[in-house]
């Protein structure tokens, strides 16, 4: 498969994505993080399982050899992002977190240099710190003093905790097993996010209100089930694989674009100073990190 192919199906990766952020934020008041996230995977896993089943069992040894890995990947990218990016966005608008999500690209540059012990050039660095910077912008919403005093947004902490998940998850793609076809993948990512989420929806340990199984709620859940669960992961994980972990990074810089467009159209969101303040801090520090590359 060629890289043409692998920059088309990391876009719609970035569309079906940004989709479910506006989607989140527009179900907020509706439906409640874990039971979101839940929702999403359980029927994502009831449509997609019936046709890769049989990949599952036929490649279970391999599964089986490489199973924390596995696990690992299933918790932080299945179970982790999606709910850490849900509970962001009971209290922070889309386009914020479209914005801070634009930050995966640096954290993965990041994690990745300091895993290897690979030393970071001084024009890196100075991107890195100008996208920090753009971020603390978004977190403060450009008020200093409530940063001094510690007193963020807990929405935009979420969404970052999110980001630093998804970093993680797309430098952890490098060990997957590469013997093992994406459709065996991410049925067993989606059975592990599932077997994650399950106790904190059943008992409900977080104290959350009961789903109302209306028709607008439905289609929410049918959208970030089928586009942005199975649509999205496909797409990536095979982007990633042809074209690593860095430059699929690069992607996410399409979902601000993307979300910021529906978010202003759709939830008639308000575009802030500090939202084209953090967004030009984090675009140039990505630029820097990518003109003075290695």
């Amino acid at each position: 498969m060629t890289e043409k192919w692998a920059y088309l199906m990391l876009s719609c990766s970035a569309l079906f994505w940004s989709g479910n952020f506006v989607l989140g934020r527009a179900a907020s008041g509706q439906i409640e993080p874990i039971s979101l996230a839940y929702m999403r995977w359980c029927l994502a896993l009831i449509i997609f399982l019936p046709f890769t089943l049989m990949a599952v069992l036929r490649q279970w040894p391999v599964i089986r050899a490489n199973l924390g890995i596995l696990i690992f990947l299933g918790v932080i990218g299945v179970a982790g992002f999606n709910t850490f990016a849900y509970l962001g966005l009971q209290d922070t608008t889309a386009t914020s977190a479209l914005l801070i999500n634009s930050f995966i690209p640096i954290l993965i540059i990041m994690l990745s240099r300091i895993y290897p012990g690979t030393k970071i050039s001084r024009s890196k660095l100075a991107g890195i710190l100008l996208s920090t910077a753009g971020v603390i912008i978004l977190i403060s919403r450009g008020n200093w003093d409530s940063l001094l005093a510690l007193e963020v947004n807990r929405g935009e902490l979420w969404v970052l905790m999110a980001a630093f998940s998804w970093a993680v998850y797309s430098i952890g793609l490098r060990w997957r097993p590469a013997e093992l076809s994406a459709p065996a993948f991410l049925s067993f990512s989606m059975i592990i996010g599932v077997l994650v989420l399950s106790p904190f929806y059943w008992f409900n340990l977080l104290h959350e209100a009961p789903i109302d199984f209306g028709v607008n709620n439905l289609l929410v859940i049918g959208y970030v089930a089928i586009f942005a669960s199975i649509g999205a992961f496909l797409c990536w994980n095979q982007g990633v694989k042809i074209v690593g972990a860095g430059t699929a990074g690069q992607f996410i810089h399409l979902m601000p674009i993307f979300g910021a467009a529906m978010a202003v159209g759709f939830l008639s969101e308000q575009l802030f100073w500090f939202h084209a303040a953090g967004a030009f801090a984090i675009a140039g520090g990505i630029f820097i990190t990518l003109k003075f590359a290695d």
